[in-house]
């Protein structure tokens, strides 16, 4: 009966009133395997649901973003970071009139490959493995191979290109080192995540007692607000406001993108995030030890590998291959208590 009512074909018909640059899910290059398509929802639609479904994305509630083993319930976890990027990407995507359904799925799945202990942890596995970490590998590598028992989500090319290309380099927001997003879609979630974390990684370093809101560069604050809300506000008006036709060499090309003058304050206030948070780390103590969990486990299971789970054993066949994608799914509570069940960390505060 489902069948007959044509309601999946009747939301695709929607999608062309969308912008003629918007991605269509029934142009959708496809998926890894060929499935039937769902009765009910577009290629796009069933994306968001596999991920929000996920094993993987449950695990984002225990993994930090920047503070790790925060004593406070208010702290930004890997979790509402990911909710805060999707929140601010459709905003930007509906004002936009791009596909909707396709920025949810890219933006809730963008991060499921990230580390226990943030960027730690990122920074010390892709010190330890030799070909070399980084989360958004890892992330497609989670919805390709790793989720489902070895068989994945098998996501549409869209959703699965936008997770991989989502990071970006430090030295620029939009700089031309990143990967490049094949759709605007994409490029809004990129965006969109650079958005979330600077606010809510000042908010949360105030929150911490690192810095004061008087601490901030004027030079920044001054553009872009003197509040959480506002500097969001207006960092999303003006993406909306200059995004699409960007000319360059005499080709408009479509482009998701901001004014010179708050890319310029974004950028400060991210250096400024690096200087005074990130880089100098605001409880080095904490810091010390999750980069000792992780280097701990990683060389007690590439020495241990029959006590790894069986089913890390399905994907690859080479055993520090499967530790890395053991530890990348971890928690922070699960790492740190595997790690004192093996007895692999001492206590060094006394």
């Amino acid at each position: 009966m489902i069948n007959q009512l044509n309601i999946r074909q009747i939301a695709e018909e929607r999608e062309e009133s969308l912008s003629p640059n918007a991605a269509k899910s029934k142009q959708s290059r496809g998926r890894l395997r060929f499935e039937e398509p769902c009765p009910v929802r577009t290629a796009f639609q069933r994306d968001r649901d596999r991920i929000i479904h996920s094993k993987a994305f449950r695990r984002l509630k225990h993994k930090t973003q920047v503070f790790i083993a925060p004593q406070s319930d208010h702290y930004v976890t890997r979790l509402t970071h990911t909710l805060e990027v999707s929140q601010i990407a459709r905003t930007i995507a509906r004002a936009l009139n791009l596909n909707e359904d396709l920025t949810e799925a890219i933006s809730l799945g963008h991060d499921l490959g990230h580390t226990p202990f943030g960027h730690v942890g990122e920074q010390v596995l892709n010190e330890l493995y030799p070909p070399g970490f980084r989360h958004n590998e890892q992330s497609l590598r989670t919805v390709d191979l790793l989720e489902k028992d070895g068989r994945g989500l098998n996501l549409t090319w869209e959703v699965r290109d936008g997770i991989l290309n989502h990071s970006k380099t430090r030295a620029d927001i939009l700089g031309e080192n990143s990967g490049k997003v094949n759709t605007l879609e994409g490029q809004v979630c990129r965006i969109a995540d650079m958005v979330a974390y600077i606010n809510h990684d000042i908010g949360d370093a105030i929150r911490a007692g690192i810095l004061t809101e008087g601490d901030l560069p004027t030079s920044a604050t001054g553009i872009l607000g003197h509040s959480h809300s506002k500097r969001i506000n207006t960092m999303v008006c003006d993406i909306i406001e200059h995004s699409w036709s960007v000319r360059n060499d005499k080709i408009t090309t479509p482009m998701i993108t901001m004014s010179s003058q708050i890319l310029e304050a974004a950028n400060t206030l991210r250096d400024f995030l690096f200087e005074r948070v990130y880089d100098l780390h605001y409880a080095q103590q904490e810091a010390d030890r999750a980069r000792e969990v992780v280097r701990q486990l990683y060389r007690y299971f590439n020495e241990h590998a029959d006590r790894l789970p069986p089913e890390y054993c399905l994907h690859s066949d080479d055993t520090e291959r499967r530790v890395v994608d053991y530890i990348a799914g971890m928690t922070d509570q699960y790492a740190l208590r595997l790690a004192g069940e093996l007895s692999l960390i001492t206590d060094k505060t006394n």
